[in-house]
């Protein structure tokens, strides 16, 4: 099958004298952005704003330098040049040096505690976050590696937690704030992203006032308590959503655009998916909470709810912006 014929934007600059600094700053940026080199001093990029943005950069960058560039917007001419162009895009190799590094992860999984395997896990997704970033041409050996990624993740809560929920079949029923004010909840202890997310999203939005148990195992929840994330509890996986965000659509809070943002980062995190910008750096920052806070899931929630209250801030102002 041919490919259709894409709109690219060519950059052709000349710095002047042999100082090494400029060239540095561009070669930095261009490479980092994903830009093909077709030879010295010409670089490609498929044409969209963020490619118009960066290349304008570039030329301005390289005129203060006392220097010359150009942007040259062009369409490939014919299938075989389309061709050409896009395998110097070709993400394959990086693709399958991620394949080896989950390999390798999965081999020493049972050597590590949870905090280096989750610190592991979190290293290699963001290198492959990095590798999709500039990935404009996705295809089959990106959704190997995604798949390979959620695998991973999978074998390790089937390590460290072996009572992570399975998606039920149902529809979400909608409940009433009044009915869950004054709750003690609970699901289970040494918190990860899902829960803690939830049990923020429950403090901050559906019940102020909500005490929390932290579960050594599911069936040790209180008859009268809200169970959550964990099979049989009252709010836990539903198909392709994670607890968080099955908690938000029963109390109509996935309206609100910065909680379902939120959402999607919470379910990329816990179960895979599309990727979510920021989400490698969500993941640092909560492998590191839960190494300074041990076995303190009150102490977790209380630094995660902070970094939570950011983000939530944050997306309120950038709401038309992708996630």
């Amino acid at each position: 099958m041919k490919p259709n014929l894409s709109p690219w934007l060519m950059l052709v600059i000349s710095l002047p004298g042999r100082s090494q600094t400029p060239r540095m700053r561009l070669w930095r940026a261009l490479k980092g952005a994903g830009a093909a080199m077709l030879r010295d001093g010409v670089y490609v990029l498929p044409d969209g704003e963020e490619a118009r943005k960066l290349f304008k950069a570039q030329v301005d960058e390289a005129t203060r330098a006392g220097g010359s560039a150009h942007v040259v917007p062009f369409t490939s001419t014919d299938p075989k040049q389309e061709t050409e162009l896009r395998t110097a895009f070709d993400r394959i190799q990086a693709y399958a040096q991620g394949l080896e590094h989950l390999a390798a992860f999965r081999s020493e999984l049972r050597k590590l505690t949870e905090t280096e395997a989750r610190k592991q896990l979190a290293t290699v997704r963001r290198e492959l976050e990095t590798v999709a970033a500039i990935d404009f041409f996705p295809g089959a050996a990106r959704a190997q590696v995604e798949t390979a990624l959620v695998d991973a993740e999978h074998t390790l809560n089937a390590q460290f937690a072996p009572d992570e929920p399975q998606g039920k079949k149902t529809a979400i029923p909608h409940r009433r704030l009044q009915d869950y004010r004054g709750r003690v909840w609970a699901t289970r202890r040494h918190l990860w992203i899902d829960r803690v997310a939830s049990a923020w999203l429950i403090r901050r939005f559906i019940d102020p006032r909500a005490e929390f148990r932290w579960l050594k195992k599911p069936t040790d929840c209180p008859k009268r308590a809200v169970g959550f994330d964990f099979d049989g509890a009252e709010f836990s996986h539903v198909g392709a959503r994670v607890t968080f965000e099955v908690l938000a659509a029963s109390f109509g809070l996935d309206r609100d655009p910065r909680l379902a943002r939120l959402g999607r980062l919470i379910g990329y995190l816990d179960i895979g998916g599309v990727p979510v910008a920021d989400a490698a750096g969500f993941a640092s920052v909560m492998a590191g909470a839960r190494a300074r806070q041990g076995e303190d899931d009150d102490a977790l929630l209380a630094d995660m709810s902070v970094v939570l209250d950011c983000l939530y801030a944050a997306y309120s102002e950038t709401q038309g912006e992708s996630s």
